[in-house]
């Protein structure tokens, strides 16, 4: 676990709301598509393994149900798309509307 995401576990990361921690994953979805599109695809999958974990964190919270349901499908999508076959059929696009909506949520304060 890096740094930062021992620094998340350790208390911060289970008080911010779902729609923080979603926004906060997006900004690590939205920067390994911009280091894909650049062809740094290390750099990208550096960025999706960032995601992924702050998932795990989230998962490991211990949410209500739905929002367990949610987080998981999220972590299935978003390792499907990047490192399994894309079964899902999911776009750069629909991935960065899914997370970009949660940073304005949290933004806005919704």
């Amino acid at each position: 676990m890096t740094d930062q995401l021992q620094s998340l576990s350790e208390g911060r990361w289970k008080e911010m709301t779902l729609a923080e921690q979603l926004g906060n994953i997006g900004s690590e979805i939205s920067r390994a598509f911009n280091w894909k599109n650049k062809g740094r695809a290390e750099m990208s999958l550096r960025a999706v393994d960032r995601a992924l974990g702050l998932l795990d964190l989230s998962l490991a919270a211990g949410l209500p149900y739905p929002r367990l349901k949610e987080l998981s499908r999220a972590r299935e999508v978003v390792a499907d798309y990047f490192y399994g076959e894309n079964g899902y059929g999911s776009t750069e696009k629909n991935l960065r509307a899914y997370f970009d909506w949660f940073g304005v949520m949290a933004r806005n304060r919704l």
